[in-house]
């Protein structure tokens, strides 16, 4: 096991449950020492050998070659993983296509813990909670009164949108498909196509980006005002042209992995649920 925050809460909620719970990756989790039922394992065959069942990090990785691990002092590539892997579970989130396509060569089960729906909606709610923080703690203004757009009209947006009109501001939400327009509208939000918010981005003090595609390319970063607050909650790659932002000097904040930054043991929670639910 090895990760954020939200892996150190897991493996001892694992432990107080009873299990025994072998980790690798983890050698910085001082939280997790001296704790019954966890076992530190030096080498990582030695945990691969004991455990049938391997929970992984969320994101699994980010570059698709090394795992996600910020409590460890190795580098664990997912070769070295894969390797060891035959006829066991990993239960990881965010686990890109190509590497689930390897497990499965493996004879390996693979479960993409993001993309069970309960675990989905629910983080959704950190992440929103999260992404209010960023922006109290990244601008000089109050949120109640500040226009704020939020492109895509995903899980995350649905949730953050009712929060930042609970706390009085002027929300317009994207998208492109007529069916989810109509349900902005039906939620009362303000609402724009997508494809038509080129000079319409200069009114808008926060611009919040969900899609995980890029969106606020160079020719749509030109109508942004030097005050805007930019804030990217999609996965890697996002949908901010990171380069051309600083280039024109805007204030852009990438901000991933919100819930096991804000609120791990809750999310700990509800993968804790999904992992038994699965088994």
């Amino acid at each position: 096991m090895d990760g954020d925050l939200r892996i150190i809460k897991l493996a001892n909620m694992f432990a107080k449950d009873n299990n025994i719970v072998y980790t690798y990756g983890l050698e910085k989790a001082d939280e997790l020492k001296k704790k019954e039922n966890i076992i530190f394992c030096s080498k990582l065959d030695e945990a691969m050998q004991k455990a049938q069942i391997i929970v992984g990090p969320i994101p699994f990785s980010s570059d698709g070659r090394e795992i996600n691990a910020p409590f460890s002092n190795n580098q664990i590539t997912v070769g070295e993983l894969t390797q060891k892997l035959e006829k066991k579970m990993l239960i990881a989130g965010a686990i890109a296509p190509h590497i689930c396509e390897i497990m499965q060569y493996k004879n390996c089960r693979v479960v993409d813990i993001m993309k069970k729906e309960e675990v989905a909606i629910l983080n959704a709610i950190s992440t929103a909670e999260g992404a209010i923080q960023v922006m109290i703690q990244n601008t000089d203004t109050i949120i109640h009164g500040s226009k704020i757009l939020i492109l895509g009209f995903g899980r995350i947006t649905k949730v953050l949108a009712k929060k930042l009109e609970g706390l009085s501001a002027k929300v317009t939400c994207t998208a492109r498909k007529s069916e989810d327009l109509s349900w902005i509208r039906a939620y009362g939000y303000n609402y724009i196509n997508t494809n038509e918010i080129e000079q319409n981005l200069s009114q808008y003090d926060i611009i919040i980006n969900t899609i995980p595609n890029m969106i606020l390319n160079k020719e749509k970063l030109q109508y942004v005002r030097k005050d805007t607050l930019l804030l990217d909650l999609a996965s890697n790659p996002g949908g901010i042209d990171r380069e051309e932002a600083k280039n024109k000097q805007l204030k852009l904040i990438w901000a991933l992995a919100l819930p096991g930054k804000v609120a791990p043991v809750t999310t700990a929670e509800i993968i804790k649920d999904a992992i038994y639910s699965c088994l």
